[in-house]
């Protein structure tokens, strides 16, 4: 019987429970022997010891200390024993992935808190080099504008710098009942791949994602005056867009084009 854990607030705590649900995301991460796995918020385990079974060891990384005994109890003291389970006790956004210095790239999997899903899929950025692709339960509006395509309402800054470094793909909803507590709002499951080439050519992603802020900053504001002072109007339509245009209309590709012209 599994260890019980009353969830806290303050670390965004939803514990999945439907074993329909675990087994179908077990099943599209598909975990095998000699896979490097790191799980982000592993709670009380539910996706850890199926994963782990499969997988024969993995690392995960949980803020909470005190769901740290009550997840080894759930998973088998013996994993822990034998180094099989590593248990990071630490903020993710805190944690060097680079540390675990694994010859193989990492896979990561992970319920992250919502309220700060965004900023850790950031940091992982910083690691793409060294990550094969990662697995996330994300609230279902985060994931709508992750994969968000130009002209749509969930088009966003986050759509344009996610797809810059990910290839992104939606796999199924995840109903409320799904979890104890119930929360409030629907999940998802996303995956992402960092690219092995960009999409694009930016030679300073900090200046492009500034450019990408400026031009959402003003959402119902056109080109023409949401980015003046950055780029003209002539500069504009020297590249094919006009400036009456609006930064939900703009692709990739066009960013990287204004991006370049005023760089």
């Amino acid at each position: 019987m599994a260890i019980k854990h009353h969830a806290k607030k303050r670390f965004g705590q939803n514990f999945l429970s439907d074993p329909g649900i675990i087994q179908r995301i077990v099943q599209s991460i598909n975990p095998k022997q000699g896979d490097r796995l790191i799980e982000i918020g592993p709670g009380l385990g539910a996706l850890t010891c199926p994963v782990l079974k499969l997988a024969g060891e993995m690392d995960v990384i949980e803020l909470d200390r005190d769901i740290v005994p009550k997840l080894q109890l759930n998973c088998g003291l013996d994993a822990v024993h034998n180094n099989k389970l590593r248990i990071h006790n630490i903020d993710v956004l805190n944690f060097n992935f680079s540390d675990l210095n694994y010859a193989e790239p990492l896979r990561i999997i992970g319920n992250l808190p919502y309220n700060i899903s965004t900023p850790i899929i950031f940091h992982l950025v910083e690691y793409s080099n060294i990550i094969h692709d990662m697995y996330f339960m994300l609230q279902k509006e985060v994931v709508l504008r992750l994969a968000a395509k130009p002209d749509t309402s969930n088009y966003s800054r986050l759509s344009v710098m996610a797809q810059y470094y990910f290839q992104i793909d939606a796999l199924f909803l995840v109903p409320p009942e799904s979890f104890e507590p119930v929360p409030k709002v629907e999940s998802a499951i996303v995956r992402l791949i960092p690219h092995k080439e960009k999409p694009i050519k930016i030679d300073d992603d900090k200046a492009f994602a500034k450019l990408v802020t400026q031009a959402f900053s003003q959402r119902r504001k056109t080109l023409r005056n949401v980015l003046k002072g950055i780029c003209s109007a002539q500069q504009l339509e020297s590249i094919d867009i006009s400036p009456s245009m609006r930064a939900q209309s703009l692709s990739l590709a066009q960013f990287a084009k204004i991006y370049n012209i005023i760089s």
